[in-house]
């Protein structure tokens, strides 16, 4: 049996214990369909008293991947991720159908979405934006900070830099809800057609902060994807800087074999 430390430099126990729960399940240690081990398992694991595990399965419930069933206990969540078609999410009959590319494939594998507008404004242009929209480091961008949610649960976090002179004359691209179709379809009915997008795609492990905002454990897996869209003028109207829990997405792709 473990040593009983009700808190630490890390936080509380029920705290260490709940995130250890959390990458459990993340990791595939417990799959969907399994049980989580029962109170008296767990404070025999743990060392710990009853009410520490009791706090500890508050704070795994509301992760939103496990689920309680009365006489039963707590149950790992089935979790289809969302699948990015990365060769047909943009298609230009989705916008004029008013389908938004997250809503649509979140539809698709059977999950509820919602998506929480952060922050809609000017913002200096970071470096690598600005070098990806041809425009010196700090020059005005407006900034549209987006939270994607799946079954309650935080999944991705995008910000879109849009080029002030660009959308200055669009009011459309201010509002929370910008409308069906989503900021590209307003730009499309501004004479902004697009050519293609480009996306590059890095995994890493999320940051403190990025593991808070998204209800991950410290270092958990990510991927990290930046995106231009191009029109067929050669401009990049939009950088969008998303961050995405990687167990949540899987990515497929379509590459011609022709020239």
């Amino acid at each position: 049996m473990g040593t009983a430390v009700e808190g630490g430099r890390s936080g509380p126990r029920y705290v260490q214990i709940a995130d250890e729960i959390v990458r459990q399940i993340r990791a595939g240690v417990l799959k969907p369909g399994d049980m989580v081990p029962s109170e008296s398992e767990l404070v025999e694991r743990y060392g710990v008293s009853g009410g520490t595990i009791r706090k500890a399965m508050v704070e795994v419930r509301a992760s939103g991947l496990v689920e309680t069933r009365h006489g039963k206990g707590s149950i790992v969540k089935d979790r289809p991720p969302v699948r990015h078609r990365s060769s047909d999410r943009f298609r230009r009959s989705h916008r004029q159908g008013g389908k938004a590319a997250y809503l649509a494939e979140s539809a698709q594998s059977g999950a509820t979405a919602k998506v929480s507008v952060l922050y809609i404004g000017p913002m200096e242009a970071p470096e690598d934006v600005a070098r990806r929209l041809g425009v010196p480091v700090g020059t005005q961008v407006l900034a549209r900070r987006r939270l994607y949610f799946r079954n309650g649960t935080p999944v991705e976090t995008a910000t879109s830099y849009l080029p002030w002179g660009v959308v200055k004359e669009i009011p459309e691209l201010f509002a929370e809800n910008p409308g069906g179709g989503g900021i590209y379809a307003r730009l499309e009915d501004h004479g902004h057609e697009f050519a293609e997008f480009v996306e590059t795609l890095q995994a890493r492990s999320a940051s403190k902060v990025e593991a808070s905002e998204l209800a991950l454990s410290p270092g958990a897996p990510v991927v990290h994807l930046i995106r231009e869209a191009r029109t067929t003028a050669g401009l990049v109207v939009e950088v969008c800087d998303t961050l995405m829990a990687a167990d949540q997405f899987v990515f497929e792709y379509r590459i011609p074999a022709d020239d």
